[in-house]
């Protein structure tokens, strides 16, 4: 494969700042969230104020797609987004949530999620996950996509247009009376067609008020995934495919995940709200 094949970490830059008048989630600050005991239903108003956070949401994450390219930081990429984000009145969910020290992940080639944007310098044929949240209204929106950092091999190109289509086909299983484990069983089957790894240890979530409600979404066909799906249920869909094992190491900062055979891995997300007859994608620019 041509770029870099181990990823080192970089140097990080201060913390961004945010105006004041941005109204903070509950957790900045404080080691961790409030556990949520809510509904995983929502209200028309609350899916409403996710439409708003989620449109900004993609397009934070459009505008620091639109600078990847090879000799850009990652540090750059986590300016635009936070730079975006704030310019239009939201929070950037990612920077102080349990001590993430930026706004955005930025996980490339083997780093299958949590990167933390630094001094790493992109370089032609790599892959980059960018993974941005909004929080504005009281509400997050949260979505993520990976990217080609110019000419890229055939192998990588082809696990990110898999992986993109493993989101597509479990959005369109979702629907009301089926079961949370319906999502990861065509994901899984769809991976192997490949012989790729599903990742398991990091999944998709419920989503609301709450960056994480606690509603688990597995990305293979897990027996303990039996909720049954609801009209007004809000979460997450975010497959993580590998080129190899799915099995992972963790860097000691604590965040960025790693594939423990080093190699790539591609990931892409929307935030979703069970309608009567399927899913609406709240996500997209």
């Amino acid at each position: 494969m041509s770029g870099q094949s181990t990823l080192v970490p970089g140097e990080l830059s201060p913390t961004r700042t945010v105006p004041g008048n941005i109204r903070r989630p509950e957790y900045v600050g404080r080691p961790a969230p409030t556990p949520y005991t809510g509904p995983e239903r929502q209200s028309p108003e609350t899916i409403e104020a996710m439409r708003t956070a989620g449109r900004i949401a993609a397009r934070a994450l459009a505008a620091a797609a639109e600078a990847i390219a090879p000799g850009v930081t990652t540090d750059e990429l986590d300016r635009i987004a936070h730079a975006y984000m704030v310019d239009h009145g939201a929070y950037p969910s990612t920077l102080g949530y349990r001590g993430f020290p930026k706004s955005l992940c930025t996980s490339v080639n083997e780093v299958i999620c949590h990167g933390i944007p630094d001094s790493t310098v992109l370089r032609g044929g790599d892959i980059i996950n960018l993974d941005v949240t909004a929080y504005i209204g009281g509400v997050h929106g949260d979505n993520n996509a990976t990217y080609l950092v110019g000419d890229v091999d055939e192998e990588s190109r082809l696990l990110v247009e898999r992986t993109r289509e493993s989101l597509n086909r479990a959005i369109k299983a979702v629907r009301p009376g089926r079961q949370i484990n319906v999502i990861g069983r065509v994901i899984e089957s769809y991976a192997k067609r490949f012989g790729y790894g599903v990742v398991r240890d990091f999944t998709g979530h419920g989503i609301n008020t709450s960056f994480h409600s606690g509603l688990i979404i597995p990305h293979y066909d897990s027996p303990d995934a039996t909720t049954v799906i609801e009209p007004g249920m809000t979460f997450t869909i975010e497959p993580m495919l590998t080129l190899g094992t799915h099995t992972y190491d963790m860097w000691d900062d604590g965040w960025t995940v790693v594939t423990k055979d080093r190699k790539r891995t591609a990931q892409f997300e929307h935030t979703l709200v069970v309608t009567d007859s399927g899913a609406e994608i709240l996500t997209l620019p």
